[in-house]
């Protein structure tokens, strides 16, 4: 079952409604537009992030594309959709659900672009799948970018410090093993500024025998509270809002980190659950985006594979999956190209990435 938000909450949700007052879903053209936006949802093409591609809307038919991603709970995905030739340019409708766990459920409506921007931001709640729906207005189109990618949810709560300067991480064992880390500990010389890694209100400063000099943040939009401990010095007051980026104290080795070197003791508590991991928060997701295509000849029309037994890829690399090999001169169509691959849909409807070296245009001479 699809599960979307109620009518008119969503760009798309609106035009859907304009549509239908118009008349138009009743037409032809107005009933292949819906097809292709249930269709999107029903048979998403798998992508592994970050991504990118350039492709071609086609104005003379009802288009919509889907993609499904993964996310780890506390990334950030984020999905630009970006014209590319100037001009008067179509509405486009990007809309991210969540897909259903496996044991079932619905897929739900999350968030989508508003007016004057076509980029969708969402933090991830839950580890999952996620299914990102892009749909242009009827008789619109023309040829796109679109980039997809995973970024903490948060920024990295030590100025000028990463990951590589983490030296204890979440459940490590504490006391002999009698209680478990609830945080990671990020090394940096005594003075370094300790940020505020998300927007919130400062709810409490102190100094306890465990933490010694602490800030707390409350992020109450999303019910959590970010804890800061073993501070040399805190800046700021309770009451105080911060935004990301904002000094909270400077890093030290106060309460029971006195035997140890200068570090900030980062923790994330959800309401309701408590501890959490805050890794997938802060760092930055491996992986880079492909190269811009050296063209779009051939996208957005029917081609052939050239050479006998060609690989049709789960992903645009040689080292991802093949499940299957082409016969020469298997017809297919170029919908997108990512660098130097294509995405390409046999005439059966199955979907997956071919070396673009391998395509030829339909009407080349057969030998």
């Amino acid at each position: 079952m699809i599960l979307e938000r109620a009518p008119g909450e969503t760009p798309h949700e609106e035009y859907r409604l304009s549509l239908k007052d118009a008349g138009l879903l009743e037409t032809a053209l107005g009933s292949e537009w819906l097809r292709a936006s249930t269709s999107a949802l029903e048979d998403p093409q798998p992508l592994a992030l970050p991504y990118r591609e350039e492709g071609f809307l086609s104005p003379r038919e009802a288009t919509a594309l889907g993609f499904s991603v993964s996310a780890l709970r506390g990334q950030r995905i984020r999905a630009v959709l970006e014209m590319i030739d100037e001009g008067d340019e179509p509405a486009l409708f990007v809309d991210l659900f969540r897909l259903p766990a496996p044991e079932g459920g619905d897929l739900r409506h999350l968030v989508a672009n508003g007016p004057g921007t076509r980029t969708v931001e969402y933090e991830a709640r839950v580890s999952g799948d996620y299914l990102l729906r892009l749909q242009p207005e009827l008789l619109r189109g023309g040829p796109y970018r679109l980039t997809i990618e995973l970024l903490p949810g948060m920024i990295f709560p030590v100025e000028g410090a990463s990951r590589r300067d983490i030296g204890s991480g979440f459940g490590a064992a504490r006391d002999g093993g009698r209680r478990e880390h609830h945080g990671v500990d990020v090394f940096a010389p005594r003075g370094t500024p300790v940020v505020s890694a998300t927007e919130g209100t400062v709810r409490r400063v102190s100094e306890t025998p465990i933490g010694g000099k602490v800030v707390w943040v409350r992020d109450q939009d999303v019910g959590r509270s970010l804890y800061y401990a073993h501070l040399d010095s805190q800046l700021v007051a309770a009451g105080v809002r911060v935004q990301p980026g904002d000094t909270l104290g400077l890093v030290g080795n106060t309460g029971n980190a006195r035997t140890t070197p200068p570090h900030l003791h980062f923790g994330v508590y959800a309401q309701g659950e408590g501890p959490i991991d805050p890794i997938d928060f802060i760092r930055e997701p491996e992986g880079v985006l492909p190269p811009l295509p050296s063209g779009l000849e051939g996208v957005g029309e029917w081609g052939r594979t050239r050479t006998e037994g060609a690989r049709l890829r789960s992903r645009p690399s040689t080292s991802s999956s093949s499940f299957t090999e082409l016969p020469m001169h298997t017809t297919l169509e170029v919908e997108a190209a990512v660098g130097e691959w294509r995405r390409v849909r046999l005439a059966d409807g199955t979907r997956g990435f071919i070396a673009g070296a391998l395509l030829e245009g339909s009407s080349a001479t057969l030998e």
